[in-house]
């Protein structure tokens, strides 16, 4: 498996499908560095391209899940750009850098197979917009989150403000974007930023594990089919989405999934899929 110096890529269990991607500089709270957003999505197409991936965490090491990007890095990026003495073309420099950037967090919106972030701790700027582009979230009880850039003089670039609001709703994403307060986890739960809110760390690694293993074992075909028609859908009137899911059906649904489904209901076990 591929070395990596700002993630990590863990099977918690032997020949489990579900594989866990960490944030791996605890040092730093996780924030992001320059090598992360290669990193990231090379590792993210990595894994759906694995066969023997199902689903995968996103997990942070350490006592965080992300501070956000690293303050060196976005220096960094501000005095590479401001070399040129020619405004446009530091502005066009600058543009390719952020939409680099950009891509690296819609990887996991790309990925085939459901992402599911496990946050504990603080969940700060780049972290909010990693976790709004994954499938699902869960938190720990000492997870706090808040989309920070408002308070570095930035306008929040790698998706929070245009995911945030399909999530917590227009007028709530507005006010935590303007604002850049923290909400605790029970706050981000009653606002639908979380599924749930579990206690530990320890709770919640083994919790989102046995979710995610539940998913693994459903039809890879019909998992992933979902997630495809949900985000398709976002942007699509109603008849556009059913018309999409349709065709999405007449290509997909007779498989031999559906087969083993009817199959293993009639002999009263457990259906298995072949691996995609």
């Amino acid at each position: 498996m591929e070395k990596y110096t700002a993630i990590k890529i863990v099977q918690e269990t032997p020949n489990s499908p579900v594989f866990t991607l960490y944030l791996n500089r605890p040092q730093q709270s996780n924030a992001l560095s320059p090598e992360f957003f290669t990193e990231f999505p090379n590792a993210i197409s990595s894994l759906d391209q694995n066969p023997n991936v199902s689903v995968i965490i996103i997990s942070g090491n350490g006592n965080h899940f992300c501070a956000g990007i690293d303050l060196k890095s976005l220096s960094s990026i501000i005095s590479d750009t401001e070399s040129s003495t020619d405004r446009g073309r530091s502005g066009e420099k600058l543009r390719r850098k952020i939409k680099f950037m950009q891509d690296a967090i819609t990887a996991i919106e790309n990925c085939r197979k459901p992402v599911i972030a496990a946050v504990h701790g603080a969940c700060i700027g780049g972290g909010v917009d990693i976790i709004t582009a994954c499938d699902i979230r869960y938190c720990t009880e000492d997870a706090f989150f808040s989309v920070k850039e408002v308070d570095l003089a930035i306008t929040a670039d790698l998706g929070s403000l245009q995911r945030l609001p399909a999530i917590v709703g227009f007028g709530n994403a507005m006010e935590l974007a303007l604002t850049a307060r923290t909400i605790s986890g029970y706050e981000a739960k009653e606002l639908g930023l979380v599924s749930k809110v579990l206690g530990t760390k320890a709770d919640l690694d083994q919790s989102v594990r046995s979710i995610a293993q539940g998913i693994a074992s459903k039809s890879p075909l019909a998992v992933i089919g979902t997630k495809t028609v949900l985000l398709k859908s976002k942007d699509m009137s109603m008849d556009q989405g059913l018309d999409y899911v349709a065709t999405w059906n007449s290509s997909m649904l007779l498989s031999d999934d559906l087969m083993e489904v009817a199959s293993a209901k009639l002999q009263k076990r457990e259906p298995l899929f072949s691996k995609l």
